[in-house]
């Protein structure tokens, strides 16, 4: 915490020796007034982007004038003082304007704890009561809930996620918008979603997340039909896996690959040698997870198989093939295939002799 609060103090105190002004903001704040670590540092200033340009090197301008800066490889979201309007979609402003007011700039966020700034000499700016509500361990939104979600729909599970992930109780008004406006999740693209989604099934906390998204019905411009009978797991794959969206939801190739091998188990004996063989351990003990299975018992069978794969049987298909004078390909995979099996079932012991014997026994 020290080595990056020194950096924060420098990007500060940098942007102000140029003659403008400069505050960290934001979840960083937040998590630093609650004696929490936090490494999303923002900070935003009275500098316009081309100002920032001439103060610093390494930095990225994005369509929206936020700048990145990388300071001794850490990661600075810089944004000017601004004020949004027209918003598109439910999500994006149409409008950007630069203004000269910390005040006005700290209105547009979302939160009451997001709001807190820090300045360079570590002294807290907190307009809207941010530190009040930590205390208290509430969400409350910065002006009226009802506008606030309407402009950007994705404050509504942002608001579920810091109630589930920080454990506060989402402040009454804020509830009823909720509750009103839920369906504005429809026009929300999945992107966002699971990104916000995934931090709810991350969190040690996930059930109240859970509740929450069922108690405010969001579980149907979610698209998740499956939530309210889940099963909790510690893999967010197996969450997933549970929920049916692998069609809907921008998963990775590696995600999608992943959860459909854990459907293709549904009602599978876990702990037949032939289904433990011919899966990967991750895909068996989050299976075991969704079945209430202990998966120490799962890499325990597993541990256990004579072979893991045909690389592990200690004759290969070059040597079956000079065993039996034969260089039909099909027939030697099939030996290969019935020799898996035997050992997979403990009647065929896994060295050279015993595999020797039993082909020539059987297939010469």
């Amino acid at each position: 915490m020290f080595s990056i609060l020194t950096n924060i103090v420098n990007v500060l105190k940098k942007i102000e020796a140029s003659g403008f002004k400069a505050y960290v903001v934001g979840g960083f704040v937040r998590d630093f007034y609650r004696n929490k670590e936090n490494s999303d540092v923002d900070i935003c200033t009275s500098a316009k982007p081309d100002d920032l340009k001439r103060i610093f090197d390494n930095i990225s301008i994005d369509q929206y004038g936020s700048v990145v800066l990388n300071y001794n490889g850490i990661n600075f979201e810089i944004t000017t003082f601004r004020r949004e309007k027209k918003y598109l979609d439910n999500r994006h402003p149409t409008k950007i304007k630069y203004v000269k007011k910390l005040k006005t700039d700290l209105k547009r966020r979302d939160f009451t704890m997001n709001s807190i700034c820090l300045t360079s000499d570590l002294n807290y700016i907190d307009y809207f009561g941010g530190r009040n509500d930590i205390n208290k361990k509430i969400v409350r939104m910065i002006g009226k809930p009802e506008k606030r979600l309407k402009e950007d729909s994705l404050r509504i599970l942002r608001a579920i996620r810091f109630a589930t992930t920080l454990d506060f109780e989402l402040e009454e008004s804020l509830k009823n918008s909720i509750k009103k406006y839920g369906y504005l999740l429809n026009n929300l693209s999945f992107f966002y979603k699971k990104r916000e989604l995934e931090k709810i099934f991350s969190s040690s906390n996930i059930k109240k997340g859970l509740s929450l998204i069922s108690e405010f019905n969001l579980d149907v411009p979610l698209n998740l039909k499956n939530i309210k009978n889940l099963v909790v797991t510690n893999s967010i794959i197996g969450i997933w896996a549970q929920l049916d969206v692998v069609d809907i939801y921008p998963f990775t190739k590696e995600e999608t690959s992943l959860i459909k091998a854990i459907k293709r188990l549904d009602e599978k004996d876990l702990f037949d040698s032939h289904i433990l063989y011919n899966n990967e351990l991750i895909t068996l003990k989050i299976a075991a997870e969704i079945r209430n299975i202990n998966p120490n018992l799962i890499s325990e069978k597993y541990n256990h198989l004579k072979i893991h794969s045909r690389r592990d049987i200690l004759i290969n298909f070059i040597e079956i093939s000079s065993l039996l004078n034969c260089s039909d390909k099909v027939k030697i995979n099939n030996i290969m295939s019935d020799i898996e099996h035997m050992i997979l079932i403990d009647k065929l012991e896994n060295n050279k002799q015993s595999l020797t014997d039993y082909i020539l026994k059987k297939y010469s």
